[in-house]
């Protein structure tokens, strides 16, 4: 089986990125670092950011860039590092895709699309009472499946989280690091 330098998962809150990262990471025979902004976020890392006004040094419009910027940056910092990487994200802009190509292409990256219907979205954003409700909806809306397709998809609805285990296992098995989705889209983008 081909281990890839980093498998990230992206998907809307509340899809179930996290159940399937903690999940998988049993099932592998190489050891994973997990990673994730929500962990940063909780760690505390965050200043307490002015999320009401705008344009100052404090603001969250200024602060939140900088963050996923750097958030982006330790991803690839890790992988050069020389371990193996198992992240969640909410890639959330096409600029943020473009840049995770740039930083990672040196790197084989298995990209996972982690799908969930919108209704059952808000359903576990009621359920969990952690979230804000209607924020997986945004992230859906504003097109974070929509950017580039994915080396594969899991559904979090329909299949059960062993069965989204064994496709993923399954494709790690398949993988040609040559032929993934960032590979290709950083070749394609090279010869612009």
């Amino acid at each position: 089986m081909i281990y890839p330098k980093i498998i990230l998962l992206n998907g809307a809150s509340s899809s179930g990125k996290t159940t399937v990262a903690m999940e998988l990471r049993k099932k592998l025979e190489v050891p994973y670092f997990y990673c994730s902004s929500d962990l940063l976020v909780d760690s505390g890392m965050l200043p307490n950011a002015d999320r009401v006004n705008n344009d100052t040094e404090w603001s969250w419009n200024i602060l939140r860039p900088k963050f996923f910027d750097g958030f982006h940056r330790s991803i690839a910092a890790f992988a050069a590092s020389g371990v193996y990487l198992l992240v969640e994200h909410i890639v959330e802009y096409a600029s943020w895709f473009d840049e995770l190509v740039t930083l990672l292409h040196p790197y084989s990256v298995l990209y996972i699309g982690v799908i969930c219907p919108v209704e059952e979205i808000e359903r576990r954003e009621h359920e969990r009472g952690d979230r804000q409700i209607g924020e997986g909806k945004s992230h859906i809306e504003d097109g974070i499946h929509t950017w580039s397709r994915y080396d594969i998809e899991v559904n979090t609805y329909l299949n059960t989280n062993e069965e989204n285990l064994n496709i993923i296992i399954k494709a790690m098995k398949e993988m040609n690091p040559e032929e993934s989705v960032f590979q290709k889209y950083y070749i394609q983008n090279q010869s612009k």
